[in-house]
């Protein structure tokens, strides 16, 4: 079965698109060669068929066979035959131990990271690229409100981003689901639905349905909203790191940092408490960056000094100072 070529207007879009998070990656110049991230629904598929139309010869694509669903197999070899079609070079890649466990998306969503990364480093592409969307940007960013997230978490999916060695790019975050479903119906491509996302057990499952149960909120436009808060992330990421070179000197020396704006605050002091953790080797209690320091930041706010995560905090004029908690007294 042949593949009808796609309008030259969404090539010309997505071309667009896909320079654009080029650049976001700073130390990439050009678009060169990528590689695809298919599962075989209709969203994966049509970023298939636009980077074959945009990128003839220059590009190869993987399907990740979680073996949970004994649908996987076909699906996979489907979305191996529609590359044979497309002259793309395809991969199957399954885990070499059985995802198990509790939170079994987030093994399945760990694992194949792991080997689309792994993939597309012997690959030697300039970047994977994978389907994530308008509709999915707005359900995450519905999710993580939900969640109380900080400015990290409302970026929601990032246009890009590196993982490990391998650079991410999410080049369809302005498409609507629906038009590239439309796409890919219009092109007579194979795809199927994976059962998964109607499971109302799902968070994401459950976002979705709330959302198309609100019209007037506008998925595109809360997809671009998600674009000026990554920007803005981005912004204060970079001067909490010119302020940590500037001014932190080790745990024992003033940390002058308490008349910046609390976000930098809170983000400057999560750093240091790790850093003194690492010098002093504290294991427990543990400390992870969701951890809450919202109650230490407010003793240190009202100049009182204060213990979190093993790490005691002290007020002087010059700045905090950090140092091991003492242990707590036994009853």
């Amino acid at each position: 079965m042949s593949v009808a070529p796609l309008p030259a207007a969404a090539v010309a879009r997505f071309i667009d698109d896909l320079r654009r998070g080029f650049a976001r990656a700073h130390d990439v110049a050009a678009v060169d060669r990528v590689g695809v991230a298919v599962s075989g629904g209709p969203d994966s598929v049509a970023l298939l068929l636009l980077a074959a139309a945009a990128l003839p010869g220059e590009v190869v694509a993987a399907t990740v066979d979680h073996r949970l669903r004994a649908a996987g197999a076909d699906e996979a070899a489907m979305v191996a035959g529609l590359c044979e079609r497309l002259g793309v070079p395809h991969a199957t890649l399954a885990p070499a131990t059985p995802i198990t466990g509790s939170s079994l998306q987030r093994r399945a969503r760990e694992a194949r990271y792991a080997l689309l990364t792994d993939w597309a480093a012997r690959q030697r592409v300039d970047a994977l690229l994978t389907a994530h969307h308008a509709d999915d940007q707005a359900e995450t960013l519905l999710m993580r409100l939900n969640r109380a997230s900080g400015l990290a978490g409302l970026s929601a999916i990032r246009a890009a981003r590196r993982e490990g060695g391998t650079l991410l790019l999410r080049p369809l975050l302005a498409w609507r689901r629906a038009e590239l479903r439309a796409l890919v119906e219009a092109a007579g491509a194979p795809f199927v639905d994976d059962p998964s996302n109607a499971d109302p057990r799902h968070d994401r499952t459950r976002v979705r349905a709330a959302l198309a149960a609100m019209p007037a909120l506008d998925p595109a436009a809360l997809a671009a909203s998600v674009g000026f808060l990554a920007e803005a992330e981005e912004a204060i990421a970079r001067l909490t790191e010119r302020l940590w070179s500037e001014l932190w000197r080790g745990p024992d020396r003033p940390f002058a940092v308490a008349g910046e704006p609390r976000e930098l605050r809170r983000r400057l002091l999560r750093r240091a408490l790790h850093a003194t953790r690492a010098q002093h080797a504290i294991g427990l209690p543990a400390f992870t960056d969701s951890s809450n320091i919202e109650p230490l930041l407010d003793a240190l706010a009202a100049r009182r000094g204060a213990t979190h995560a093993g790490v005691k905090v002290e007020v002087h004029e010059e700045g905090w100072i950090f140092r091991v908690a003492p242990p707590r007294r036994s009853l």
